[in-house]
């Protein structure tokens, strides 16, 4: 009997060690990711949280739950870097993604889509290259046509977008590049009802502005932003049930070709700083505990077996995945200056240019 007891004891003793181990390290892993920059901790996620699909927070200050990667390769697009793992995105983005590529190629003559950045697996700040893209509603889109071939994984890591400007001339789209058909594929994107904005350079802006003869109710969903002259930028609303999403203010009425875009090519939004700070200021990264309260959940959920189990199409199975947190007419091909086999000879992608730091500019952008 007593030896009974004393096993019982040792036994209760085990189980209370590992329920005191098993919390300690909880506790540090909350306090490690507490002291590391969010941009880190969703970086490193491979694959999404298995989870009811959801945006959380804002485009440039969120995460993503269920969030899906749309194929490398499909009839009418082809992903781009793919080393980066920004490929993912929510459902309804995704899908509009794979709707515009095809409407673009039997309305427009676009021959298909290059797809730059959308998200990654879990949203969250970047490592690299965005502020937005956080909440798996944004996608860049390559203002450079796709060949008709599939290209190779290095190719998609080296080729560099064509710039719709001329060089060594503000703010002016270059003619021999810029065609109708790149206008018209910018017209349909902002054509659809969810989406939300559609960014491009302010001389892409002005040249729509200045010569779109089309239905011009879209544009104004057209907003010029810094850079921008490689690709377009798609956000689309937050989508029905992401009770945790915060979308932005409506674009103001009309299209946009106004003061607001005027200020775009006086000198303020390039101005350097007047003064430069005494000190060099130590750059605050967003920490977890910055994200929207759903996002610590997010980023600890499960993952998908497989990068295929969670590929938007036939693989992508919505039932399988647990709760969420609570809380034109066709138009020629651009000619060689625009195609992508102009530039596959590229050793490695040419930088974006320098962009200066942004001043205060008219709202709601």
């Amino acid at each position: 009997m007593g030896f009974e007891i004393a096993a019982a004891f040792r036994r209760c003793g085990s189980a209370m060690l590992g329920l005191i181990v098993g919390a300690s390290l909880l506790a540090t892993d909350a306090a490690s990711a507490d002291r590391t920059p969010a941009k880190e901790l969703f970086g490193a996620k491979a694959l999404p949280a298995a989870m009811t699909p959801s945006a959380y927070g804002s485009y440039a200050k969120g995460c993503l739950a269920g969030g899906v990667a749309i194929p490398t390769d499909g009839e009418t697009w082809q992903a781009m870097r793919l080393s980066r793992n920004r490929r993912w995105g929510h459902p309804q983005m995704v899908a509009l993604i794979e709707r515009f590529s095809r409407d673009a190629a039997e309305r427009v003559g676009w021959p298909g889509l290059l797809l730059g950045d959308i998200s990654q697996p879990r949203g969250g700040p970047m490592l690299s290259g965005h502020a937005s893209h956080q909440i798996g509603l944004d996608a860049d889109i390559w203002l450079t046509p796709m060949p008709q071939r599939t290209l190779s994984y290095q190719e998609r890591e080296s080729i560099s977008a064509t710039s719709m400007l001329q060089k060594n001339k503000f703010l002016t789209v270059d003619p021999s590049i810029w065609t109708p058909t790149h206008a018209r594929l910018i017209m349909l994107a902002a054509s659809y009802p969810q989406v939300e904005r559609v960014f491009v350079n302010p001389a892409i802006k002005k040249k729509l502005c200045d010569t779109w003869r089309g239905d011009r109710s879209a544009l104004g969903k057209v907003r010029p932003i810094y850079g921008h002259d490689y690709h377009f930028h798609i956000r689309i609303k937050c989508p029905d049930g992401s009770t945790g999403c915060k979308g932005q203010a409506r674009v103001p009425r009309g299209d946009g070709c106004d003061k607001s875009l005027a200020w775009w090519f006086t000198d303020e939004p390039w101005a350097k700083p007047k003064k430069k700070p005494e000190k060099p200021v130590k750059p605050k990264f967003a920490m977890l505990s910055d994200l929207p309260k759903a996002c610590a959940l997010v980023l600890d959920g499960p993952a998908p077996a497989s990068e295929q189990e969670a590929t938007y199409g036939t693989a992508y199975r919505a039932a399988a995945v647990a709760p969420a947190p609570a809380a034109a007419p066709a138009a020629a091909v651009p000619a060689a200056a625009t195609s992508i086999e102009a530039v596959i000879g590229a050793a490695a992608a040419a930088p974006l240019e320098n962009i200066p730091v942004p001043l205060p500019r008219p709202a709601l952008q």
